[in-house]
């Protein structure tokens, strides 16, 4: 475990700038207690510097995690936003998207996330890894650009998920949302993404475009457990 370089840290902070903007600045000035990016095996973790100084007297190889896994550094040098950072990205996030039978409606801007509803047949697919398309998106917060990282959210006001779950055993894709809601507490965000279009070049699309790139979602709680953390 190690503070990371100046380089790592901008590469961090411009992967998690993509989808909070300036409200970045709430994770490194924080009011409650200081906290700090640790790297810890390629991965970079989010921690109060309590639980840092604690984690410090573990030997290396016993150390398994660390306060919030954000994400992981590639051997090329590449950093990728886990599934496991949704918590932060949800709670500061300035773009949401969702899945509805109401393909019109729209959400405005906030900095503050809400509820947003999805219909089954759109969210199963996002949650098995695949990408959002226009026929399944509900909401989308106006004037979101294109490339802009933003948070799913489930809209059938169905809670699956909190990020932070305990141990999961082993399982197979079998009753995946009942078992992530049952055993990882309660939220609606399902995940997060890369707008494709513009709010505006959105109207204009077919049902079958690509509005928002996977690239992460709660299913892989089961489907990567065994290298997620």
């Amino acid at each position: 475990m190690r503070p990371l370089t100046e380089d790592e840290s901008k590469t961090v902070f411009a992967k998690l700038a993509n989808y909070i903007g300036k409200n970045l600045v709430h994770l490194v000035d924080r009011q409650d207690e200081n906290y700090c990016f640790r790297l810890h095996r390629d991965r970079v973790y989010y921690l109060s510097e309590s639980a840092m100084r604690m984690a410090i007297s573990v030997a290396r190889p016993n150390l398994v995690s660390l306060g919030t896994c954000l994400g992981k550094f590639s051997k090329s040098g590449k950093f990728k936003l886990h599934i496991t950072a949704l918590d932060y990205l949800a709670q500061y996030a300035k773009y949401k998207v969702g899945i509805s039978p109401f393909p019109t409606a729209k959400l405005g801007r906030s900095e503050i996330p809400s509820d947003i509803w999805i219909k089954p047949n759109g969210e199963m697919p996002f949650l098995y890894g695949n990408h959002v398309v226009k026929a399944h998106l509900g909401r989308i917060t106006e004037d979101t650009p294109e490339h802009q990282g933003v948070v799913v959210f489930n809209m059938n006001d169905v809670p699956l998920v909190r990020t932070m779950p305990l141990s999961i055993p082993s399982r197979s894709s079998y009753g995946l949302v009942h078992f992530i809601g049952h055993h990882c507490g309660f939220h609606p965000m399902i995940g997060f993404g890369v707008t494709s279009r513009s709010t505006v070049d959105t109207r204009k699309l077919d049902p079958t475009a690509i509005i928002v790139f996977h690239q992460a979602d709660v299913g892989e709680y089961l489907r990567d457990e065994g290298t997620l953390f």
